[in-house]
């Protein structure tokens, strides 16, 4: 088991390392290189998001031949042949269209399986510790690949093909270290997608979770290009910064996770997500400039922080869950649903962008965050689920 570990901590400091690279690059790339507007890359989301809408399809065809490490090698595979794509794409909408959905098809499968994998790896009580510790491992991935973009973008300006390339061969290595992953292997594979009635909640959570995300992945980056022209080093910069105390952050909000419970820090999520929202949308008229871009800095870091919990998501899946095989079927049908309605919320957003300004953009989000609020108020755990305190320290036989 502890090599197993190991194996995927690596594993997933790799598929960050990508992730970063993409991540903090993807606003300046789109208005720099193919010249998008609000509008059009508004519209863009849709094919993005198009294969996230699909994952129930695709894991359920997949989860028929393969197990979930091997489902994550694969979504390595599109990863590294989308990132090649985009770094040698002239200016060329199909290219990008056809190109992005490919690595986003990698980027959707390998959500749907990383967490149901971190599970397999953790025992009973410290579900979240365990997602907690893969989320640090990603975040020291995203620092090593925000900090190639910052060095590369100051000694050698904006070259997106080198950055891609390098996000292309993190991915590849990724994939061979989850190939080689053993955990799973004794179990039967499912051949089936699970919906059931007692997971309701959790697809709720999981659509208004798909809604404002997508407004903050499209237009939190886009404000800081496009309104007050931030350079692509710098956002690099604020992704460093937030990936930094994501290591210490993200196991820290799992322990939380297990100590507390989700119905707790998920209410508290979108109560602070309901409050960024309006920072974003405020900013120029709550401090003066020039502080006012830094309290929008601020804002992107804690907006980045916030994202870690989504795994309390998952370790709520468990805890209801009928039978383990349920997990990662389920998780599959929460990508969807949560990308059912993101698929065209970014189209609606840009039209709002465009016709009444960027600050309705967020008080939409303010206001998807406050209801979410409500409902992650509902969670209920069994009683043997619930959280108790703090944990104790884990053997050497748990790690």
């Amino acid at each position: 088991m502890k090599s197993e570990v190991k194996l995927a901590l690596f594993a997933t400091l790799f598929f960050g390392a990508a992730g970063g690279v993409f991540s903090s690059t993807i606003s300046n790339y789109l208005a720099d290189v193919q010249h998008l507007d609000a509008g059009q890359r508004g519209w863009l989301e849709f094919p993005r998001e198009l294969p996230g809408f699909l994952i129930i399809f695709v894991s359920g065809a997949l989860l028929v031949f393969l197990r979930e490490t091997q489902m994550a090698a694969f979504a390595m595979l599109f990863t590294c042949i989308g990132s090649l794509g985009l770094a040698f794409l002239p200016s060329n909408v199909a290219g990008l269209v056809a190109f992005t959905m490919i690595w986003s098809l990698g980027d959707h499968i390998i959500f749907a399986v990383e967490s149901p994998i971190a599970l397999r790896l953790a025992r009973d009580g410290a579900e979240g510790k365990r997602l907690g510790q893969f989320g640090g491992a990603r975040n020291i991935g995203t620092i090593l690949g925000v900090a190639v973009v910052y060095v590369l973008a100051k000694l050698l300006g904006d070259r997106y093909s080198l950055l891609y390339t390098f996000a292309s061969a993190c991915a590849l290595t990724a994939g061979v270290l989850y190939w080689r992953l053993r955990v799973g292997r004794e179990d039967q594979r499912s051949s089936r997608i699970v919906l059931r009635k007692k997971y309701s909640l959790f697809y709720l959570i999981s659509a208004l979770f798909g809604l404002h995300k997508q407004i903050f992945l499209v237009f939190g980056g886009w404000v800081l290009v496009k309104k007050y022209d931030v350079p692509v080093s710098t956002i690099a910069l604020l992704f460093f910064i937030a990936a930094t105390l994501g290591v210490i952050f993200r196991p820290l909000m799992g322990e939380i996770i297990d100590w507390l419970g989700e119905r707790t820090v998920l209410s508290a999520d979108e109560f602070v997500l309901a409050l960024v929202c309006l920072s974003y949308a405020f900013a120029s008229d709550l401090v003066p400039k020039p502080y006012d871009v830094y309290l929008l800095y601020a804002t992107y870091i804690l907006d980045s922080l916030l994202y870690a919990l989504r795994v309390a998501r998952t370790t709520y899946l468990k805890k209801i869950a009928v039978a383990p095989t349920d997990i990662t079927s389920s998780a599959a049908v929460g990508v969807t649903i949560e990308h059912a309605l993101s698929m065209s919320l970014p189209v609606f957003s840009g039209y709002i962008w465009v016709t009444w300004g960027y600050r309705w953009v967020f008080l939409l989000a303010a206001s998807i965050a406050a209801a979410g609020f409500f409902v992650c108020l509902r969670i209920r755990v069994p009683k043997s689920a619930e959280p108790v305190g703090p944990l104790a320290p884990e053997s050497e036989e748990g790690f």
